[in-house]
């Protein structure tokens, strides 16, 4: 570095140079040490870790390494993620995801009470009461699917489809909840009709004679958000598209019952495997 001498005073020191410093490049990091950093992180982290550079993305992107095991075993008891309420969400990370989306005991009627695992509630009972609950993630973009089990006795009326966070979830009568609004698009799996706006839309699945949702079936839910239309499996069968021309607002797994003491699982899948 080149100075120049200054009449009025002394000469200035020269800069001191940078302390050298031992580093390590992201990418060069072993994976196995990378899986123990990302099991320290929070989950909703890790995206950013995510997108910090390939070899991250790729250490990640594997849904049964000992990142996604360790977090899944974190949030839920072993009994829980071995259980067949999620059987059809094989890996860790998927699992986890589940959790995530689970029913949301801050956003459902009084009469509902979500249990321990989450994933399932009781509408508990009182009489002369319908009752709904939302589940904690919404969505306005993508492909979606939940998968609904009816643990208990359907009743007169149980409706299982989406709404808005403006839908109603609870009436002091026995109604078909989910529908009774412009805020929800339902199925009455007992009644085999569809149901918005306080009108039922027609009968559904409709054509050729399909046997009716009994407890215990698995039935999808399968909102396409670009598409804007929602359909629904029973067992999976494609059970044909039931609503189109959906807003553009984001549209939460609801389910709505009359019948007390009844349990509902939801368990969120995911991208729906045909896409």
């Amino acid at each position: 570095m080149t100075y120049y001498k200054n009449n009025d005073g002394p000469e200035p020191e020269p800069e001191p140079e940078p302390p050298e410093h031992d580093y390590v490049l992201a990418e060069l990091v072993p994976d196995h040490v990378l899986e123990n950093i990302f099991s320290r992180v929070d989950v909703p982290d890790l995206l950013a870790c995510a997108l910090t550079c390939r070899t991250w993305e790729l250490v990640l992107r594997n849904e049964n390494n000992p990142v996604w095991r360790t977090h899944c075993k974190r949030k839920m008891p072993l009994r829980l993620w071995q259980s067949n309420i999620l059987k059809n969400v094989p890996t860790f990370k998927s699992k986890l995801r589940a959790h995530y989306h689970a029913w949301n005991p801050k956003d459902c009627s009084r009469h509902i009470g979500i249990k321990k695992n989450g994933f399932t509630f009781v509408r508990l009972p009182f009489v002369q009461s319908t009752d709904g609950v939302r589940g904690k993630i919404g969505y306005d973009y993508g492909r979606h699917a939940w998968e609904v089990i009816w643990e208990g006795q359907l009743g007169t009326s149980a409706v299982i489809g989406v709404s808005t966070k403006d839908a109603l979830l609870h009436f002091p009568e026995y109604v078909a909840l989910l529908g009774s609004d412009e805020e929800g698009w339902g199925w009455n799996v007992v009644s085999d009709q569809l149901l918005h706006g306080a009108k039922v839309v027609r009968d559904y699945p409709g054509g050729h004679p399909v046997p009716r949702v009994e407890v215990g079936d698995r039935v999808r839910i399968i909102l396409d958000c670009e598409e804007h239309t929602l359909a629904f499996e029973k067992n999976h069968m494609f059970m044909g598209l039931a609503f189109t021309g959906l807003p553009k607002k984001k549209m939460y797994p609801t389910v709505s019952t009359v019948y007390g003491n009844t349990e509902v699982t939801m368990v969120y899948l995911g991208q729906p495997l045909d896409g």
